[in-house]
């Protein structure tokens, strides 16, 4: 299984710069997208669909934000899921568009293969004012029980889960490259880390891509600002993740981030999974 996460930063600019040509060349079983910034009525089919060669064309699942060219999320897959559910029932947050949870059953992938639930999640970035750092900060206190509630659903029926997406938090002084110079800023605050690091250490999820790199630096970013030489110089960041449930994250076999071609300010996250 091939899953593919990526931070769009607008899904119609994306398109435009070739991601979709992209996709229908990866062999892709899922592809988990953010800040779509876009609504329903703004979408045609060139959005919505995948080719999928010959696994079969991925159909898009889509959470909108209530404002428009704002956020947004969607997941993609060529297996029709058995119940797709929008948001974590906190408005300040649904409204928004940032998670979309696609559920699959047991043998959907194959003969043995578990239950598996697919999340597209958009974190808030509090770097635009101190009342988004705070919303940020609201984000982190209502989703953390979520995770614990998946966790637990993982441990007592056997379903996997993998959540993927842009979750606006550097974890480690590896995971970006001026770390002195952003201990103050969002996005890499000893709150936001130590949050990100309990989740791992007390809920038992695995950050999937460290797993397999577990030295990896300047390699691992996916993320570099617009602003000056981000991009040619590497200054990067690596915030987007797949968090796993410990039976999932242990069939990974291997993870790449695309950097050849880009459509984004981020890169996409390519992780192969043996079930």
């Amino acid at each position: 299984m091939r899953i593919i996460s990526l931070n769009a930063n607008g899904i119609r600019s994306a398109a435009n710069k070739g991601v979709f040509d992209w996709l229908a060349d990866q062999s892709a079983d899922l592809v988990c997208v953010q800040e779509l910034k876009a609504q329903g009525p703004d979408l045609t089919e060139a959005h919505t669909r995948i080719n999928g060669s010959a696994r079969g064309d991925l159909f898009a699942h889509i959470h909108w934000a209530e404002k428009k060219g704002y956020s947004g999320v969607a997941v993609f897959s060529h297996q029709a899921p058995a119940e797709v559910k929008a948001g974590i029932g906190v408005s300040e947050f649904d409204l928004e568009g940032r998670i979309l949870r696609a559920d699959f059953e047991a043998d959907q992938w194959g003969a043995g293969v578990k239950p598996l639930s697919v999340v597209s999640l958009y974190a808030p970035s509090g770097s635009a004012s101190d009342e988004r750092q705070a919303s940020k900060f609201r984000f982190l206190d209502v989703f953390y029980p979520v995770l614990q509630a998946w966790m637990q659903e993982h441990q007592q029926t056997g379903r996997e889960f993998v959540i993927c997406g842009d979750w606006n938090i550097a974890h480690t002084e590896k995971d970006l490259k001026n770390w002195r110079g952003n201990l103050k800023n969002s996005g890499f605050l000893p709150e936001e880390r130590a949050w990100f690091g309990r989740m791992l250490s007390e809920l038992g999820w695995v950050d999937v891509y460290r797993q397999l790199h577990p030295n990896a630096t300047e390699e691992g970013y996916t993320w570099w600002s617009n602003r000056g030489q981000a991009w040619a110089k590497n200054v990067g960041w690596r915030i987007d993740y797949q968090i796993a449930t410990p039976g999932l994250a242990a069939c990974a076999q291997s993870a790449q981030i695309h950097k050849a071609s880009r459509f984004s300010d981020h890169a996409p996250l390519i992780i192969d999974y043996a079930l």
